[in-house]
């Protein structure tokens, strides 16, 4: 960060520069990443004093930071222009006139100052009091020239243990507002509050209900500007505890998030109303640069956790032994798996992944990502140090969780289907004639990927996310329609979502959001279908999967579990083993039931929204928003589908009727 004096900053205003600066002594901190009609101000945010005033001063830190209003300026990180405070309000407040700023004697009933300050000490703070106007008055001015209006959001917070009445966790004060004028836009945002979630705490917002917004910020800004609204809003101290000062992190992480989707909500809904830009959306309100902040966390993660991808250690390293031995041996005497080794120290990686630096992210959105990722990778880690081991089923349920009623429900219902109604021809392909196919589609398609086969693989092809490799287990056989699925699925959507990752500068995409798997094999089912290559045969298979994971957490036994899949379907040999080593690998891996709950929740999303945006990467549907986002703000490249994926019925009624009536 800069540190420039006032006439330093507004020159840099006037030409448009994009900077981050403290200005005269820190007193406060102006950030620009970007011109837009949107301007946020934390003026009560600071703590500090300077050292010449400290011995006259009365109050304990403790009681001065009672009536600041600590933590705005995270309330306001995401947004691209803030005036953040940094001196504390009882030196000078910049929400009263300046000659009014400094308090004489008493604030609050309380005594300040042993003795009245000085007119030099008066003079010191009166005059950052006005540099600080002076810099925003540069910044509208500059605002509304280039869009004709601007929009003021004035937060604070309060103390509300004191007032007897019940009030509202937001208050917008309208008193000094021209209601007849920008009304509207007090309703859009009182209703974008309303919209915000905390945990354990009942939210509601509220105009005029405890204060009225009488302050000097949009006193100022009303007696020098005619185009330009300021919404003062106070926010109950929900997120700490107003005594004591100690902040609960968790709520002020959704607080954040919440407030950025209602401030850009409203932003946008004043642009459309006020400015030439009348197709603004939240997007467009945000900065569409990645901070140097973003790039350096992404940086190390990816360095952390390139190489902890679960399918490299959970597929058996003995796979083709064991299973001849285990069908020659009448199926009677359970597999002995073996596993490649963790090349990682797990308590240090932990300890690295937690040490990671996501609190230097001002964009609450992006920060919450990288939380959702982090969290997710340490649960990942506790999986794979426990391959093998009796705490893997544990792990696996903690990581990926375990069929309900209606997952089973769903499968059973698929799996009661007739399946003679619905023939297939007889011929096979073998792996050969399927690298071939592929190779062929992956060229047609523009992918660059290379394809070759293997024995160490339990599926029948499986996609290599850090090399670009699809492999092709070497026993595998294929219809010709099933060729065609796994072209979809495999390349159209595994390795395009491979491919995609790389092309962006954050690396997070390509190590996977929480819930990749849901989502990633959700779509690629989804892209079965919209390509008319889906087949009750196929959804009966992924139908067996969950009854599969089912039966591996009831019985806890690979030879309990091959059997009862033999005896109640009348299941192939060679495919129960598969099944079943499926979902016994690592020593109970309970993914298998995700494809077809996320086929489910992913159609349903398509019925709802485009979903290109899941193909940036390996993205989950928790952070689709914040994904979405990303995209339209032009942070990441807009993916582009292989096909079309928006939601339409198929010419196979009876399909459709299928999978629509999965619950």
């Amino acid at each position: 960060m800069l540190t420039l004096s006032e006439k330093e900053c507004i020159q840099r205003i006037k030409k448009r520069e994009c900077f981050h600066a403290e200005v005269n002594n820190g007193s406060y901190i102006i950030k620009i990443d970007e011109y837009t009609p949107l301007v946020c101000a934390a003026i009560h945010n600071g703590h500090q004093l300077r050292s010449e005033l400290a011995n006259s001063f009365l109050l304990s830190k403790q009681e001065r930071f009672y009536e600041e209003d600590p933590y705005t300026d995270e309330l306001i990180s995401s947004f691209p222009i803030q005036l953040i405070g940094n001196d504390s309000r009882f030196e000078y407040d910049l929400n009263r006139a300046k000659t009014l700023s400094t308090y004489f004697k008493t604030a609050w009933n309380k005594q300040v100052w042993q003795k009245p300050l000085t007119q030099k000490q008066r003079a010191i703070s009166h005059a950052k009091h006005e540099s600080f106007y002076n810099v925003l008055e540069a910044i509208v001015s500059v605002i509304e020239k280039q869009f004709g209006n601007a929009i003021i959001f004035d937060i604070h917070s309060y103390n509300y243990k004191r007032i007897e009445m019940d009030t509202p966790t937001f208050n917008i004060g309208s008193g000094q507002i021209d209601v007849e004028r920008w009304g509207k836009v007090i309703g859009q945002f009182e209703r974008q509050l309303n919209k915000i979630a905390l945990p354990n705490i009942d939210l509601r917002a509220a105009t005029d209900e405890v204060f009225h917004g009488r302050g000097y910020l949009i006193s100022h800004i009303n007696a020098h500007f005619d185009n330009t609204l300021v919404l003062p809003v106070e926010v109950k101290k929900v997120f700490m505890d107003e005594t004591s000062g100690e902040v609960y992190p968790l709520v002020l992480e959704d607080l954040k998030a919440g407030f950025k989707d209602a401030i850009s909500e409203t932003a946008a809904f004043f642009m459309r109303r006020y400015t030439k830009k009348t197709r603004t959306q939240k997007a467009d309100i945000l900065s569409s640069n990645i901070s140097p902040e973003v790039i350096e966390l992404d940086k190390k993660l990816f360095s952390l956790c390139k190489s902890v991808e679960t399918l490299n250690f959970i597929n058996p390293i003995n796979l083709a032994a064991q299973k001849s031995r285990f069908l020659k041996k009448n199926s009677y005497i359970a597999p002995n798996f073996n596993y490649k080794q963790l090349n990682l120290n797990p308590y240090k990686f932990r300890e690295n992944l937690y040490k990671l630096p996501v609190d230097d992210i001002y964009d609450a959105g992006i920060s919450q990502l990288y939380r959702h990722v982090i969290d997710n990778l340490a649960s990942k880690i506790d999986l794979l140090t426990s391959i093998g081991t009796d705490d893997f089923i544990y792990n696996s349920l903690k990581y990926y969780g375990e069929p309900n009623q209606i997952d089973i429900a769903n499968a059973r219902f698929i799996l009661h289907l007739n399946e003679e109604e619905f023939v297939e021809p007889d011929m096979t392909l073998n792996a050969d004639d399927a690298i071939e196919y592929f190779k062929h589609q992956a060229q047609k398609w523009g992918l660059k990927c290379k394809i070759e086969k293997s024995a160490k693989i339990v599926a029948k092809a499986m996609v290599n996310n850090e090399k670009a490799l699809l492999l092709i287990n070497k026993e595998a056989e294929f219809t010709e329609k099933e060729l065609h699925a796994f072209a979809y699925h495999e390349l159209g959507i595994h390795m395009l979502t491979t491919i995609n990752a790389k092309k962006h500068p954050l690396k997070v995409f390509s190590l996977g959001l929480p819930g990749n798997t849901h989502t990633q094999e959700g779509i690629a089912l989804y892209s079965e279908y919209c390509s008319g290559n889906l087949t009750i045969k196929r959804l009966k298979t992924i139908a067996l999967r969950v009854v599969a994971v089912q039966y591996m957490l009831e019985h806890g036994d690979f030879v309990k579990t091959y059997h009862a899949l033999m005896n109640e379907f009348s299941l192939d040999k060679e495919f129960a083993f598969t099944l079943t080593t499926r979902v016994y690998r690592g020593g109970g891996f309970t993914k298998d039931y995700l494809y077809l709950t996320g086929f489910r929740d992913v159609l349903n999303v398509a019925k709802e929204r485009s979903i290109d945006n899941l193909l940036v990467g390996k993205t989950g549907l928790l952070d689709f928003d914040v994904v979405s986002e990303m995209v339209e703000r032009g942070m990441l490249q807009k993916p582009v589908s292989l096909f079309d994926t928006s939601y339409s019925v198929s010419n196979d009624k009876v399909l459709d009727f299928i999978v629509n009536s999965i619950k």
